[in-house]
């Protein structure tokens, strides 16, 4: 089996750094931060720290990158995903795996297309509630690492390459039989709590203690649940269910990624969201108020805020 002995990450928001520090934790030489140029004299005026602790990231640019990676992890937003795929290509070689950390279900196949899906496993977050500010990043909870082939009933050599280092750098992981089924489970909650957080400003608190918020979200994750029984995808109403356990472990004061960037006049992920689900209810013939009207309402809040009315 092959071992993996250079890692490389794009995207320091809240995920980027909390699992960047975890791996540099027990391997401080393991992981190098690719960043533009810009980005490098940033992160040289403002030290970047997690849970407290400063930590002294190995940055390279793409003119200085020395032969490929062994693994990719990207970790910025959707609508940076574009300019990640470009900066990483010197350090792209025939046998570097690429992992996205994304939200959304439509990163693996962008990537994909760009580099070919042999290099790729399908990768999702789940149960961290990171929040940043600046530089500063603080978790109470790490979550795990979702990845894996579509189906990993048995591990391919990349996965085996993964699980490994995972196991070498104590970075909690989850494996599942059928990653797709997973990986909408995710967007279904993404497109649910996301999104009703950030119109509402509600913390996870919220979501444990107010049954109403708890409907709301329910209300926009069950249009994704008729989409995928339309895609002959098995999600089926435990599942929604499934993750209000989940939400019921998280920090109270913890926040999630859209209401970070609307607190912060940030550009959100709602097309990857609402977007996405209006686009395929309308390709599928579901109807899909709800997120029709949370696009309209985190289209607005994300240009009032941008546009500083």
């Amino acid at each position: 089996m092959r071992t993996i002995q250079q890692v490389c990450l794009i995207g320091l928001g809240a995920v980027g750094s909390a699992y960047a520090a975890k791996m540099y934790a027990t391997a401080p030489d393991l992981v190098k931060i690719i960043v533009d140029h810009k980005r490098w004299e940033e992160y040289h005026r403002h030290e970047v720290r997690v849970n407290g602790i400063t930590y002294p990231f190995l940055l390279v640019t793409p003119d200085r990158a020395k032969g490929p990676a062994d693994l990719i992890m990207i970790a910025v937003k959707q609508h940076h995903l574009a300019e990640a795929l470009r900066v990483i290509r010197p350090f792209v070689g025939k046998e570097t795996i690429i992992l996205s950390l994304l939200n959304g279900i439509t990163s693996e196949e962008l990537i994909g297309k760009e580099y070919g899906m042999e290099n790729l496993l399908y990768a999702f977050v789940v149960g961290t509630d990171a929040t940043r500010e600046g530089r500063v990043t603080r978790y109470s909870n790490l979550g795990e690492i979702v990845f894996g082939e579509k189906v990993n009933l048995v591990y391919s050599p990349k996965v085996e390459a993964v699980k490994e280092l995972f196991d070498r750098t104590q970075v909690p992981y989850r494996i599942p039989n059928d990653m797709i089924r997973e990986q909408w489970w995710k967007f279904m909650m993404n497109v649910g709590i996301n999104q009703v957080s950030a119109i509402l400003k509600a913390p996870y608190l919220v979501f444990q203690e107010i049954k109403e918020a708890r409907e709301l979200m329910e209300m926009a994750c069950r249009e994704v649940l008729r989409i995928a029984e339309k895609k002959g995808i098995n999600l089926i109403e435990d599942d929604i269910r499934r993750y209000h356990q989940l939400i019921a472990e998280l920090s109270p004061e913890g926040k999630t990624s859209m209401l970070q960037d609307v607190e912060a006049g940030r550009k959100t992920e709602v097309e990857s969201f609402a977007g996405t689900v209006v686009a395929l209810g309308r390709e599928h013939g579901v109807d899909t108020p709800v997120n029709a009207c949370l696009l309209r309402m985190l289209s607005t809040l994300e240009q009032t805020s941008l546009n500083k009315f």
